[in-house]
Order: structure tokens, then sequence, then C-alpha cells
């Protein structure tokens, strides 16, 4: 019995010793030079928990704040069974957004976007034409002919509707008429029933990609791989339905399966289905979101809504016809209403703008960031003092006499940089325009507080009411 007894001693011994040496391992990484400060927390989930607390929307997590007082700019931490490297250093979050080209993602989000055949993700050649395509539809001249039209006529659809129940759900109401806008243009007219599917999809691609990756049934990523697999079959079949009854495709279809002059096609089918499926799950996770702030934002700010209400009057006062819709001109002339946006998105922006994935060790000071490794850079210069006064406050006039239409400079990142700045920029803030430019018509104030998501990617609002009633 004492031999038995002794025996169940040596073998816990082992088990606490190589749990120890696991653990000693998990939280001093190997590396050839010296690693930034760490903070790598529990083996597996890391410090996940702490990080996905809920926060206030308008400012940096109390993980980040407690770490950034702690380690400085740069530290080392793991986070849904990564390790990351984070970085609130703004030269530093640019350089590796021009040098480094391989997006960092989380494996759950790695499983909704297979690298195999999509676009986004493969070689620097196949995102150069992923990006090239896209701005076809996106970039400034594809908003100007293709874009501006539909989008004014569907806002002030959906918007007329909800004014007559007297609430306006913003994100819902602006996801909606991303969906309805783009699939209109990619896969033209679709049946009611193909269509409502379709978008029956988007409610299992709820906010926060960013989770562990797990795919068991019951939880988040195992219902997203669903409803991308349900996604992608019904994108598929209404192609080849479409394809075999001659009917119409959208016009930016045409543009994507790229057959050139001599009927060739360039990307296969396969490609095709997995560009469609990426470009609108994209499109639609990020708008709708900050477009609520925005509006929350402004409703708190008497003097911005007044001064919007006067832009927005003077432009509907000098068409010929109340009713007639906007033109490119109209939209160019939103001044104002861009200044709003830009500070919204500066305020708002408190989430990692630059994801990369370094295929190289990169030396950093005394610190080396490893290859293979999450690098997530905070664009902390947003509320840098010394770059803008008072950069708490909600203040759109700082950006009078600005160039109101950058999407980036040193100071300003809040679509990313390099070579995969997001190429949607100009098409979400055009939306937004838009969408502010005919809530003005409106009276209208907010009902209902911001509710934060937990996803450390999508620090924004799940809904934001609004009660609206007509002007008269």
């Amino acid at each position: 019995m004492e031999a038995i007894y002794k025996l169940w001693i040596v073998i816990v011994s082992l088990i606490v010793v190589k749990l120890c040496h696991l653990i000693y391992q998990w939280s001093n990484p190997k590396c050839n030079e010296k690693l930034p400060p760490r903070s790598m927390g529990f083996p597996i989930i890391g410090e996940t928990i702490e990080f996905m607390k809920p926060l206030d929307a308008l400012q940096y997590s109390t993980f980040l704040k407690k770490r950034l007082l702690r380690y400085g700019p740069l530290f080392r931490t793991s986070l849904f069974g990564g390790k990351v490297i984070i970085s609130m250093d703004n030269e530093l979050n640019l350089e590796m957004a021009k040098t480094n080209r391989i997006p960092g993602i989380t494996k759950s989000l790695a499983r909704l976007f297979p690298e195999d055949n999509n676009l986004f993700l493969q070689s620097t050649e196949s995102h150069k034409h992923a990006r090239n395509l896209t701005l076809q539809l996106l970039g400034s001249q594809g908003l100007k002919l293709r874009i501006l039209a539909d989008i004014d006529i569907l806002i002030r659809t959906y918007m007329g509707e909800e004014a007559r129940n007297g609430t306006l759900d913003v994100k819902e109401t602006a996801s909606k008429i991303i969906i309805e806008c783009l699939a209109k243009k990619v896969m033209g007219e679709m049946e009611p029933e193909a269509a409502k599917q379709l978008a029956l999809c988007w409610r299992y691609f709820p906010s926060g990609w960013f989770r562990f990756p797990f795919n068991i049934p019951g939880i988040g990523v195992y219902n997203m791989m669903k409803a991308r697999k349900t996604m992608k079959k019904l994108l598929k079949e209404e192609v080849l339905k479409k394809r075999a009854s001659g009917e119409e495709f959208g016009e930016f279809f045409k543009i994507i399966f790229g057959e050139n002059d001599r009927g060739k096609e360039i990307m296969n089918m396969d490609n095709v289905i997995e560009y469609i499926y990426t470009f609108f799950l994209i499109a639609n996770e990020t708008t709708p979101r900050i477009l609520a702030v925005t509006i929350k934002l402004i409703s708190e700010n008497l003097e911005v809504m007044q001064e919007l209400q006067r832009e927005h009057a003077r432009i509907v006062g000098d068409k010929s016809a109340k009713q007639s819709g906007l033109t490119w001109e109209d939209y160019k002339s939103m001044t104002f209403t861009n200044m709003v946006i830009n500070e919204s998105l500066r305020i708002s922006t408190t989430v990692p703008v630059i994801l990369r994935k370094p295929d190289h060790d990169i030396k950093v000071g005394d610190y080396t960031i490893p290859a293979g490794w999450n690098f997530m850079g905070y664009p902390s210069v947003h509320f840098n003092p010394e770059k803008y006064e008072d950069p708490l406050v909600f203040n759109p006039w700082r950006w009078k006499g600005k160039d109101v239409d950058a999407i980036l400079s040193k100071n300003y990142v809040p679509f990313g940089a390099g070579p995969r700045l997001c190429v949607g920029a100009y098409f979400a803030k055009m939306l937004m325009a838009i969408f502010i430019h005919h809530l003005c018509s409106y009276r209208w104030s907010m009902k209902a507080e911001i509710t934060v998501t937990r996803s450390y990617m999508l620090m924004f609002p799940h809904g934001c009411d609004v009660q609206i009633s007509r002007e008269t």
C-alpha cells in the first residue's frame, strides 16, 4: 500500500512539474531576441476574458489603459488562443502597415475567410486584383456613376417607411440598405425567397467575429460557419441559375466574373463566389455601427445638429424640385457633414486599425516582434493632445479648412493604412453623409443609449433608435 501511495505522489509530482513547465513556456515564448514586456495570461485563453469586457465605445478599454501604464505603448499578450503584439505607437503602426502585407487575423476569422480561394488573403497579386475589382464599384468614380443614386433612393424609401412608425433603428436600416444596394449591383434582380434567405444569413454574423476558434455546435463560430456554408450555397445556386436561363446579372457581376474580349473567364466560379461572399460580409460589418455612433454624437450636440440642418436645407432649397434626387455635386458640397463624419471617425475609432502578421522578425528599439505573431496597432494618435486640442471633445469644427475628403494622414488612420487600407472607405463616408442629409429633413431625437458589444474589433452599438417625424 505504501509503495502505491509513493507511486501516486511521484505521478502527481511529475504532472505538476509538467504543468508548471508548460505555463512557464506559455508565459515566456521562445525568441532569439528580447520580446516586448509581457502579460500573457493563462494558457490558451490568455487575457481574452478581460479584453472582451464591456466598455465605453468612445474610450480605450481598461485593459489597454492598465497595460499602457504598466508596460508602455508596446507589449505582448495572448488573445483568442493566439500570441499578439499590441502597439499604441503611431509611427510603428504606420511602418508595419506599409511594409507588411499579410493580414493578422485570428483563427476564428480565418475560418470565415479560408486562404485557399480567397482573393483578399492570397498572394500580393491576388490581393491587388481583388482591390482593383472592388474599387471599380466603391472607388470615387464608381460611387459617382453606379452607387450614389441607388443609395439615395434606398435611404429615402427606408427612412420614409420608418418615419411612419415613428422609430428608426439606424444600424438595422443601414444594414438593409447596404445589402440591398450591393446585392442588386452584383446579382441583379433576385427572386423574393432567395433574397429573403440571403438576408437571414446575416443574423448569424453578429458583432464580434473575433472569438475563440472552436467550431462546436451552439457557439458563435459554429453558427457563423453554418451561415457561411448556406450563404455561399445560395449565391452559387443563384449564379448558376441566372447563367443557365440567360437572366441579366448586376453590372458589377460582369466586372467580377471578368470576361475578357475573347470571352475567356479570368476568375473561376469558386473564386467568384468566395469574392462575392467576402465582399458582402466585409461591407456590412462596420459601416452601420459607425453610422449609429455618429448619429448618437450629433444628437448630443445641438449646435452641430443645427449647423447640419442649415447645410442640408440649403442643398434642398437650391434644387428645382424638392423631391429630386441627390447629385454628386450635392454630395461634394456637404462640407460640414464631412467634417462631422471625420470627427466621429476620429473619436470613435478605439479599435485596432492595423492588423498584420509579419513573416520575419522585426526589430523595434530594444525589442523584437517575432514572425508569425499577430500585430494589432491602435490609433492612439487620435487622442494625442499635441495633435488634437481637447481630443476627447467631439468638435467637428477642428476640421475646418482641412481636406475633409481625406481618408488617411499621418495623424488620422480610421480606415487603416498601407496596401490594406480599407477599400470601402469612400463608400462608408458617402452612405453616412446621405443618411444624415435625409435625417435632417425630419424632427429627431435619440431615445436609447448606445449598447456596446463585447467584441474588441467593433465597439459600436447593436442598434441606435431615433424618434423621428416629418418636418412641416
